[in-house]
């Protein structure tokens, strides 16, 4: 909890002092901005390694689906991924590109899904 309020602080901190530059060297605001958003990103992919591990334990408690816990976690990482690469373009002034990565995202989203639509539709038809 203490480290979820240090990075919540940073970010205000950040986002301020981005606001005093963002009239006179509206650049320099941006690169703030986008320099926080990478140490909160880096924090982020240092806590990885504890859903990690966690993740781990749910596949020994699955047995055979574990393949289901890969997808979710990949899913989760390229919504993650496409969120933060979006918010980065459209807070840099690109918001056609914002757009771009955020449809990508959910192309990408439904493409890794898919194998579980397949395992369902197979247990339909199995049952029928």
């Amino acid at each position: 909890m203490t480290t979820v309020i240090k990075i919540g602080v940073l970010a205000v901190l950040g986002v301020l002092l981005a606001l005093q530059f963002k009239v006179q060297k509206p650049e320099y605001g941006i690169l703030i901005g986008m320099g926080i958003c990478i140490l909160i990103f880096g924090f982020v992919l240092g806590q990885l390694e504890l859903v990690l591990d966690k993740f781990e334990l749910l596949k020994r408690y699955l047995d055979g689906s574990g393949e289901y816990l890969t997808i979710l976690f990949k899913v989760i990482g390229i919504a993650y991924i496409c969120e933060f690469s979006a918010g980065l373009c459209k807070d840099a002034g690109y918001g056609a590109v914002s757009e771009q990565i955020e449809i990508l995202g959910k192309l990408s989203v439904i493409f890794a899904g898919l194998p579980i639509l397949f395992a369902v539709i197979e247990q339909i038809q199995s049952l029928a």
